[in-house]
Order: C-alpha cells, then sequence, then structure tokens
C-alpha cells in the first residue's frame, strides 16, 4: 500500500472516529480494498461498517477476506462471527474461541475489544449479535 492509500486509510478511520455514519464511510474502505486488496485492516474496517449498515452478505464477504488475510486478527474473528450470525452461517464457535485464547495470551486485547464492542453497541444499540459475543466473551 502506497502513501496514499495510508492517508485515505488514516482520513476515513479519522472520519469514523468523529461520529461519521458508517454508511457515509463505506464507499471510502471500498476504495481502499479496491486499490489495495491486500490490506487487512481496510477489509476489517469494511466489514464492520457493512455489518453497522446490515449489509450482511457483503460483510460476510468482506469479514472472510479480512480474516483470510490476516488470521490472527481478533476483530477481523469477531466481524466474521457477527455476520455468521447474522446470515444464519456456520462457524461462529471456532472464531469465538480463537478470541478467548487470543485475549488470554495478549491481554491487552481485551480493553481493545471491549473499545469496540462498547462503539458497536453505542451507534446500534439494538445489535444482537454484538451483545452475543459481549456476553460469550465475558466483556
Amino acid at each position: 500500500m502506497d502513501s496514499s492509500q495510508d492517508s485515505l486509510f488514516e482520513q476515513a478511520m479519522s472520519r469514523y472516529q468523529s461520529g461519521v455514519h458508517a454508511s457515509e464511510l463505506i464507499k471510502d474502505f471500498e476504495i481502499i480494498t479496491d486499490s489495495s486488496p491486500n490490506h487487512s485492516a481496510g477489509w476489517t474496517c469494511l466489514a464492520w461498517l457493512q455489518l453497522l449498515c446490515n449489509h450482511n452478505q457483503d460483510a460476510l464477504k468482506s469479514a472472510r477476506i479480512a480474516v483470510k488475510l490476516n488470521a490472527q486478527d481478533p476483530q477481523s474473528r469477531i466481524n466474521l462471527t457477527l455476520a455468521l450470525l447474522a446470515t444464519g452461517s456456520k462457524g461462529v464457535r471456532e472464531h469465538i474461541e480463537f478470541v478467548k485464547r487470543a485475549m488470554l495470551i495478549v491481554p491487552e486485547l481485551e480493553k481493545e475489544l471491549k473499545l469496540s464492542i462498547e462503539d458497536g453497541l453505542h451507534r446500534n444499540p439494538d445489535w444482537s449479535g454484538l451483545k452475543k459475543i459481549q456476553l460469550w466473551l465475558g466483556l
């Protein structure tokens, strides 16, 4: 990824963190992932935004790509779990167990994932799949 892609990613993340609605950011992350198809963080963010906008089939595709690119990233695993739940697909347990193990190995992940879940529930208070994951992970 070149510096212009880094800059676009940073700008899009900044806009998200400032409260811009997810639907306004999907296009930015589609551009990022189209131009840098191996940008795992871009795919992870795109899946999250798609989930927030109830684009569940698109989110399932994006989350699968993110996990394929970086199988060690707990957030991409959570996104894939959310997409699996939203689409009624199988495979949820495997990803939850991975995240639980990762949190044991790297305790700092708990804080990061807790903040992510809080952000998701702030943006979508009725997100039942995210509430399940929060419960399963004890966050």
